[in-house]
């Protein structure tokens, strides 16, 4: 064997590895008792063990000096092990072993301080979980900006600076267009018997709709719904709420766009570098689109306003044009996960603000909550009313995942150029949107985008499929037309 046969064979076995620890994840989020919180932390403890002893491997080392890549696919792959190899390197075994064991832990005093609304049963846990953070992107950066190492993980190439800067373009534009909108009349909402089982039987319809490959992939219920897995193995979670199915059926779809971008990779990439989604802001381009862009529109929701009448009956607004409103109304409302296209961003760009600075020192956890209250106030105009409203209503904080949150708005961004590149080169998109038909959609994200995987960078995958560089724009100009005329502004 070559010595990129060799390295490619060992590097499957590493991935095939990283998804049995993706699985252990899923389950805990899913189907784990309560009591096995202590065990579960020890094993995701020495899995992150051997996938670092894997990662750092002096082998990678000398076959990474010596092969030759075949082809474009095979020097991409190369680009992305030893990219993951440096980084690795840096990082000591026994604090990416605490890593793993401190977080799993943290997620269960999180979910537990979120349901009893103790917000200082779960400091201690996060400053420690904070505090090994910082010790990994020091090793990290190595002199560098601590923030911009941790985002590394979550979008290759991204700074703290630069995502500040395209937030400060954005956000003046976005609170006008809420102020603007706020002042307007709200559509009526739905009103029903949205009961669990028809929820959920839409759900999966929804899924099926979107493209998401059951015979890959199966749906299951989450407290934060969620994708796990790539390749041949895709699940997904959704959530039901009695009063508020469009929680569980815009869930599904945003769940269904990640994986459908996982199921969509070349198949020649299975359990490699190129296997995965390229970074987390072009996944959740996916995730974005497929909720918001085709979700949500007027073509699509008019099809969906006939299921859910079939499903449930009378939902308490009478007409496709009605139902458009009510999936779209801007409301005030404290859930990030729940938030419109007009303020979601908004609520992205306070987690970043505060993260960033617990990163960097200038925060410190036990004043977390303060500052979070005081910062939604300041940009939404009322208080926090509960701790699950505010400070632990995410649970990426828990798990460690500082970096993470920017990645959504950027997805935001890039969903926002992907749609307008998508409307330029399948101008019957919403013909056929309005029959429950996305496949012109889907396969043109498919064709474009998804089935490269990791081949490109993250900024080199939107351009490509895009045709230029990534900017704001799109997004911001789509929205105040959208809302504009929602709104009749």
């Amino acid at each position: 064997m070559s010595a990129y046969d060799e390295l490619m064979a060992f590097q499957r076995e590493t991935e095939a590895l990283g998804q049995i620890a993706g699985r252990l994840g899923w389950d805990q989020e899913t189907m784990m008792p309560e009591g096995a919180t202590d065990q579960r932390a020890e094993e995701h403890g020495a899995i992150a063990n051997v996938l670092h002893a894997r990662r750092t491997d002096p082998r990678i080392g000398d076959w990474l000096d010596r092969a030759e890549a075949p082809d474009d696919a095979g020097a991409a792959q190369l680009r992305l092990i030893r990219r993951s190899f440096d980084r690795t390197m840096k990082v000591p075994a026994a604090l990416a072993a605490e890593i793993a064991r401190t977080t799993s832990r943290a997620h269960r005093v999180w979910a537990d301080a979120r349901a009893t609304e103790d917000v200082a049963a779960f400091l201690p846990m996060l400053d420690k979980v904070v505090a090994l953070r910082r010790e990994e992107a020091a090793a990290l950066a190595q002199g560098g900006d601590l923030y911009d190492a941790l985002i590394d993980d979550y979008e290759p190439g991204g700074s703290g600076a630069e995502l500040a800067a395209m937030f400060d373009a954005m956000r003046p534009r976005l609170v006008a267009l809420r102020a603007a909108i706020l002042d307007r009349p709200q559509p009526k909402g739905l009103s029903g018997n949205f009961d669990e089982a028809g929820q959920l039987k839409l759900s999966t319809l929804l899924a099926r709709t979107f493209g998401y490959d059951m015979d890959h992939g199966r749906i299951d219920k989450a407290v934060h719904p969620f994708s796990s897995g790539s390749g041949l193995d895709v699940r997904i979670t959704t959530r039901t709420a009695p009063e508020d199915p469009f929680n569980c059926f815009y869930s599904t779809i945003h769940e269904v766009g990640h994986a459908a971008y996982e199921q969509g990779i070349d198949r020649a990439y299975l359990l490699t570098p190129l296997g995965s989604g390229v970074s987390m802001g072009v996944h959740e381009s996916q995730s974005r689109i497929y909720e918001n862009q085709l979700g949500r529109s007027r073509a699509f929701t008019g099809w969906l306003y006939d299921q859910m009448r079939e499903t449930f009956g009378d939902i308490g607004v009478d007409g496709p044009d009605a139902f458009y409103a009510a999936v779209n109304a801007v409301r005030n409302g404290y859930i990030r996960t729940e938030a419109d296209e007009v303020q979601y961003n908004l609520h992205i760009m306070l987690r970043f603000d505060l993260e960033r600075a617990l990163i960097a020192g200038d925060l410190q956890v036990g004043d977390l909550e303060a500052a979070w209250n005081d910062r939604f106030a300041a940009d939404f105009g009322y208080a926090v009313d509960r701790p699950s409203n505010g400070v632990l209503q995410d649970v990426h904080w828990s798990e460690g995942l500082f970096g993470y949150f920017p990645t959504y708005s950027l997805g935001n961004v890039y969903a926002g150029c992907l749609y307008k590149a998508l409307t330029r080169d399948v101008p019957q998109v919403n013909e056929r949107l309005a029959k429950g038909d996305t496949g012109p959609a889907t396969g043109w994200l498919r064709q474009n985008l998804q089935q490269f995987g990791g081949l490109r960078d993250p900024k080199a995958t939107i351009e490509h499929a895009c045709g230029e560089a990534p900017s704001e724009a799109p997004l911001l100009g789509y929205l105040e037309a959208k809302f504009g005329e929602l709104y009749d502004l």
